[in-house]
């Protein structure tokens, strides 16, 4: 992915922490390809070796086998670094119910590690993956970055903790952060398997099999499904942005619009059928709500486009048409 018409041409030295995850690797070979060093921090408890395998061979690229929960390995990957992309985290408003301890462990204390870490080296700027579960029992749409409710999960608490700490020490410190409140990302590298996978590689690699994909509820739930493309751009639009106005606040990244869930399935199925035409005759199960999601979401990216020039190429059609056809060659 060519980024380099965003400003992206210095050789800087980025830290991508999370960076054999799904978000992480494509941030990391983004940069590597516009010219970057790249650190990559990752512990493996979520993240895949194979992400990040053909980079090992660049010379621009550094693996530390590390975990955040340890200020030492935080203040190690840090050193002489440029900017961070933190995109660790332990995801998942499941994952955080059944086992609020750890999630709490990674994506508060993990980030307070890292922001320290941060401030020690004297970091450029220190970009973060926030998320759209902030939002809360908030219902008004779209989603506008100032107004929000109360959290529904230990997932959602551990995320709203980041935006407070990070707003601290831009304040107490000088740390110029941005957060980045994903909404719904999904694409290559996305992970189908697991307890806790997202739904679109779930159910792709379910209507592969030819088995029926599970929707919770009656599959009126929506969201504003975002092209791992549009975070990209987004990370790095954050990284070389330099106006003022648009440091140590937190933004929507989303692509603008929603889709419902059994309109998801319907777009999965047809772009499928190209491939295995016996994949639409796949049936759809349904099953009661999950506990912690909340019924619609929808961003609005005005402030992004305003402040930082974000300009999504890729709705849901698009964005679905180019993850499949990885799935389908990666994963059949």
């Amino acid at each position: 992915m060519d980024l380099k018409n965003i400003g992206l041409n210095a050789e800087y030295h980025i830290l991508v922490t999370g960076g054999a995850g799904f978000i992480g690797s494509n941030l990391c070979e983004t940069l590597l390809e516009n010219g970057n060093k790249v650190t990559c921090l990752d512990n493996f408890a979520t993240g895949k070796r194979e992400n990040i395998t053909h980079l090992q061979g660049n010379s621009r690229f550094t693996l530390i086998e590390g975990d955040i929960r340890n200020l030492e390995d935080c203040k190690k990957a840090c050193l002489g670094v440029d900017y961070i992309l933190h995109q660790a985290a332990l995801g998942s408003v499941p994952r955080s119910i059944k086992d609020p301890i750890t999630s709490n462990e990674v994506n508060v204390s993990g980030f307070l590690n890292m922001l320290v870490a941060a401030r020690d080296a004297k970091v450029k700027r220190f970009v973060y993956a926030a998320s759209s579960s902030t939002y809360g029992d908030s219902v008004g749409l779209p989603k506008v970055e100032e107004v929000i409710g109360k959290p529904l999960s230990p997932y959602a608490i551990t995320k709203y903790v980041n935006e407070l700490y990070a707003e601290i020490f831009s304040k107490t410190y000088g740390l110029e952060t941005i957060g980045l409140r994903y909404f719904n990302v999904f694409g290559r590298k996305q992970d189908p398997n697991g307890a806790y996978a997202a739904v679109i590689p779930k159910f792709v690699m379910q209507l592969m099999e030819h088995k029926s994909p599970l929707i919770n509820g009656d599959g009126s739930y929506s969201r504003d499904f975002t092209y791992i493309d549009n975070v990209l751009q987004m990370n790095l639009r954050a990284i070389v942005s330099t106006n003022p106005e648009a440091i140590n606040t937190v933004y929507n990244v989303a692509y603008g619009d929603r889709t419902n869930l059994n309109e998801l399935v319907s777009l999965l199925k047809k772009y499928l059928a190209e491939f295995d035409p016996k994949i639409a005759e796949v049936e759809i199960s349904y099953g009661p709500n999950r506990q912690g999601d909340v019924p619609h979401s929808l961003a609005s990216i005005d402030k992004a486009k305003n402040l930082l020039g974000y300009n999504p190429q890729f709705n849901i059609e698009k964005g679905l048409k180019e993850a499949i056809q990885w799935y389908w060659s990666n994963l059949k």
